[in-house]
């Protein structure tokens, strides 16, 4: 069996809402590797932060201060038949695709090192930030005579660039926050102390009354799926969330504030 009773009972991930934000926060340290189990709560977790009328932001985070997480658990996978392998890779690309899909900002939030199977689902993010000389990151799946296989060899090069991932894929090589910023993978990187308070801290920002939450969540719907199809089908993908906003209150409090020239206030209306 590759989840034991005592695993399938754990508490594998943690869900808060704060303010607005809700935090998933993989709990399995220190390196906080996903199972099968951890990634049914995990999935779960994104599904009630979709449907959480109170939470505006999604966080995702890993327990402890050394990992983010460090990608599936290779015991778990040495232990189970290539079936269940095929399997697992593809209940957690569903789980990424739900995450990508969800009308909500989603930050990754790398509190130590990403590597792996964690550095993918920190991709499926919309936003990454990460700890100040906590740690690295990459993705060395070649190491093991296998490829990144729930989405790193997609969602790295659609953020890099073909050739670019494809030489940090095949050489396997890890590399700093910094560097991880310079390459477009890291949005920013914050000081070590207050990490989490500080992260709290920007993701209140994209929750109301401070910015119109439907607004930044069709925006990132309006991409995601534009990316992926032609230009003319995406523009018509972009006109329909701006017709769903058009009818919003938010919108209604975003445009009559900037005629009456005051501070909008929005509800998530």
């Amino acid at each position: 069996m590759a989840t034991t009773t005592a695993e399938a009972t754990k508490t594998l991930v943690n869900y808060r809402v704060d303010s607005g934000v809700a935090v998933i926060e993989m709990c399995d340290p220190p390196a906080n590797t996903y199972t099968y189990e951890m990634n049914l709560q995990m999935d779960a977790a994104i599904l009630k932060a979709r449907m959480d009328n109170d939470a505006y932001v999604i966080v995702i985070t890993g327990a402890g201060d050394k990992f983010f997480s460090a990608g599936a658990n290779i015991r778990m996978l040495n232990s189970v038949d290539p079936t269940f392998k095929y399997y697992f890779c593809l209940q957690a690309n569903e789980m990424l695709l739900r995450l990508e899909h969800t009308p909500k900002l989603v930050i990754a939030a790398i509190n130590g090192h990403c590597v792996g199977g964690g550095l993918e689902i920190a991709m499926a993010a919309d936003l990454r930030i990460a700890r100040k000389d906590a740690g690295k990151m990459g993705l060395p799946e070649v190491n093991l005579g296998v490829l990144p296989g729930t989405g790193g060899t997609q969602r790295l090069s659609r953020i890099v660039g073909k050739s670019k991932a494809i030489e940090l894929m095949v050489t396997g090589n890890t590399y700093s926050f910094e560097e991880a910023k310079e390459m477009g993978i890291v949005n920013d990187i914050f000081e070590r102390e207050n990490f989490m308070e500080n992260i709290m801290e920007y993701a209140r920002q994209f929750c109301p009354p401070n910015k119109a939450a439907k607004a930044v969540g069709r925006i990132k719907r309006a991409v995601q799926t534009g990316w992926e199809i032609p230009l003319e089908s995406a523009l018509a993908v972009e006109r329909e969330n701006q017709q769903i906003l058009f009818q919003s209150d938010d919108a209604k409090e975003g445009i009559s504030s900037y005629v009456d020239k005051r501070p909008a206030t929005f509800t998530a209306k």
